[in-house]
């Protein structure tokens, strides 16, 4: 069944917005980017979803599963971001080469195959890593019975993280074709069929067995692969997409386009693993501090997570809007893509600050009920982290577009060195100084996160605004 017209009129429009765009080409880019922006941005939503869901589901079973399932989601996603950074090479390869040349069906093709193969390559030893999730969360430090449970759990899952990434590259290429909207369908019936899945698989429901936290790692790897084999299907049988054969002779060798993945995708990959993982360390160093500082974080970060994925939709559409334009060769065109994607991400994150400024404990209370006595200390101090969320809101959103800005000049390298420095020497620096060197504990961590982020946001739009000097830009002909 085809999607309704507005997402056709999204793609028409930003293929040939050169033409179209001569009368208002600022708000026709601001149309172009939140037509394509939406989708992804629900997107996001759906797949973030999927793993709170089994949160959830766990829950219900009881705390012990609930705590070995949290910490084998964590260690999953480390290793699904990292695979993540990588195929996201795929968006501006492609978008570049639609730009130059708008019907570029081999190139195209011979993208989607190769960040495929690199998906295939870095899933064989992440599953064998994963196989042996109990000894290297016993190494970690994790309690013995928690880490054998979640090991249950992560055999399992570990399974979806091909179907996973294949899924990932398929969204990437109709992302490219500015059609994103047929992803954003596949998961969202992958949120419904993995919330019926893992509650049948885990409860014991509808006739299936019990299975516990095995049922629910299963549950979402079957909600993978369906994902993935149901966006095979659209790129297979949609008009727009299937004279692109990207499955035909897929087993053929093309080993440059190969090493450009890897080439573009390993520092993304890089870069998003050292924003992760800092965040992992700020959730250790919680620990620390004491049960009441970790509960409060969890509930901060929530809210900030969620805020993030509107910024984050916004940066995977800039990289197509600018790989678009410069593929053409459109100087202007890229300013514009830029520019206007990074206004609309920093525009939404101020007013989230605004929020997160004057209803904290409305938010709080969403996940906390203040009157209940046990979480009365819980309460300000989540609070007083949302005071240091809403400050680096706008950084956090800065940071995320200014990134997919680079991307899309297939930027990557130095954006990777930006987050290191940034991340990791002044953010996780300044989060140990203060809230262990000042005593200003679980706030003083927050305070070192922010700063951070803010430091990162400042590099990559200056690289941006430098983008010129550094000859990022296409050389005319």
């Amino acid at each position: 069944m085809p999607f309704p017209s507005r997402f056709d009129y999204g793609g028409r429009l930003a293929m040939h917005a050169p033409a179209a765009s001569k009368a208002h080409p600022w708000r026709d880019e601001a149309a172009a980017t939140a037509q394509l922006a939406g989708p992804l941005i629900l997107t996001n939503l759906a797949q973030s979803a999927i793993n709170a869901t089994d949160v959830v589901l766990l829950g219900w079973l009881g705390a012990r599963e609930l705590a070995a399932s949290s910490i084998g989601i964590n260690l999953y996603i480390a290793f699904l971001i990292f695979g993540m950074g990588l195929v996201m090479a795929a968006s501006p390869i492609m978008a570049k080469q639609l730009g130059a040349r708008r019907h570029s069906v081999r190139e195209t093709r011979r993208t989607v195959r190769q960040a495929i193969w690199a998906a295939i390559t870095i899933a064989i030893p992440v599953w064998l890593i994963l196989w042996h999730a109990e000894p290297i969360l016993r190494l970690l430090g994790q309690d013995p019975v928690l880490a054998a449970d979640a090991a249950r759990f992560v055999r399992p899952l570990m399974f979806g993280y091909l179907p996973a990434l294949a899924y990932l590259v398929l969204r990437a290429f109709v992302a490219a074709l500015e059609l994103p909207a047929w992803a954003t369908l596949v998961s969202v019936a992958g949120v419904i069929s993995n919330a019926l899945l893992n509650y049948g698989l885990i409860f014991g429901a509808w006739g299936l067995p019990r299975l516990g936290l095995f049922g629910a790692g299963l549950g979402s790897t079957i909600t993978q692969t369906l994902m993935f084999l149901g966006m095979a299907v659209v790129v297979t049988h949609h008009r727009r997409f299937r004279r692109y054969r990207l499955f035909g002779r897929f087993w053929r060798t093309d080993w440059p386009r190969y090493r450009e993945v890897w080439r573009l995708g390993l520092p993304i990959a890089l870069t998003l693993g050292l924003e992760v993982t800092v965040f992992n360390a700020a959730v250790f160093l919680m620990g620390l501090i004491g049960a009441t500082s970790l509960a409060a974080h969890a509930i901060a970060i929530q809210i900030a997570s969620l805020t993030f994925m509107v910024p984050l939709g916004l940066s995977q559409a800039v990289t197509v809007r600018v790989g678009l334009a410069y593929g053409r060769g459109d100087r202007t065109g890229i300013a514009r893509a830029g520019w206007t994607a990074f206004a609309m991400g920093t525009a939404f994150m101020a007013g989230m600050a605004i929020v997160m400024f004057t209803v904290p404990h409305a938010l709080v209370g969403i996940f906390l009920d203040e009157a209940i006595p046990q979480n009365r200390a819980v309460v300000p101090l989540a609070v007083s982290f949302l005071s240091v969320a809403a400050v680096f809101q706008v950084f956090d959103g800065a940071q995320s577009v200014g990134a997919g800005m680079l991307r899309g000049l297939q930027d990557t390298t130095v954006p990777m060195i930006f987050a290191a420095f940034g991340y990791w020497i002044v953010g996780m620096g300044t989060a140990v100084w203060l809230g262990f060197g000042l005593g200003w504990q679980g706030f003083g961590i927050w305070v070192g996160l922010a700063a951070g982020l803010a430091i990162v946001s400042v590099l990559m739009i200056g690289r941006w605004l430098r983008r010129e000097r550094l000859t990022l830009l296409p050389q005319p002909a």
